[in-house]
């Protein structure tokens, strides 16, 4: 238990808040198309970081699909998709935040260093999701990231929050797309976060909520130029 726990709760609050803003802020597309701000792998300078927060989030579990935001300040957060133990079982959906920062910096008489705190517990909201959504999820997904992100590009350093998708073993990372399929990923993101939070029923019409999107997102698809 924390030693904090008003502190620490607001900051979930603000965790939550932070990434379904994110999701969900105003988007804009460029006059001259859609060129999403992302790349293949791991931006300069953030792979201790991302991975740390990665590995917290999904504990022993094993995600076909996660999304990590890491913000310059306050504490990061994730969305993750973990099967199930059958084949046809409901997988989990995780909308995991931890209970304080995990990049922070330690200041000592001789300066300070960064320290990634690991040794703490992260709160997390569960919700059962079927099988077949779940890996419509996977698969759109990878399939958009691959084709708006050309395999050549890759992944810049920002001075700026990050987000990192992981999809059944494709890394792309950047800033929050704001047009073409990027935004359509985006909107699912949130759904997914609203439905990790809420009760069954209300579930229920996130879920067909997704499916449409994904129905989108395959026309969107099938309409895009070749890379």
């Amino acid at each position: 238990m924390s030693r904090h726990p008003r502190r620490v709760c607001v900051s979930h609050r603000l965790a939550r808040l932070g990434l379904a803003a994110l999701l969900v802020a105003p988007l804009a597309q460029a006059a001259d198309g859609c060129t999403l701000p992302l790349g293949r792998g791991w931006p300069p300078a953030t792979e201790n970081h991302g991975s740390a927060v990665e590995q917290l989030l999904a504990a022993k579990a094993e995600p076909r699909l996660s999304l990590t935001l890491l913000p310059t300040r306050g504490t990061e957060s994730g969305l993750l998709l973990i099967p199930g133990a059958a084949a046809d079982a409901d997988w989990t959906l995780r909308h995991a935040v931890p209970n304080e920062r995990v990049q922070s910096w330690s200041r000592s008489r001789g300066g300070g260093a960064l320290e990634l705190r690991v040794d703490q517990e992260v709160d997390n909201e569960e919700a059962p999701i079927p099988a077949a959504l779940a890996q419509r999820l996977v698969a759109g997904w990878k399939r958009a990231l691959e084709h708006a992100v050309p395999a050549d590009k890759a992944a810049e350093f920002r001075d700026s929050e990050q987000l990192l998708f992981v999809v059944d073993g494709l890394r792309v990372s950047g800033a929050r797309p704001g047009c073409g399929v990027g935004e359509t990923l985006m909107e699912q993101a949130s759904l997914l976060t609203e439905a990790a939070n809420e009760s069954a029923n209300k579930r229920e019409r996130r879920w067909r909520a997704l499916g449409e999107s994904l129905d989108e997102l395959e026309r969107q698809l099938q309409a895009a130029p070749a890379p």
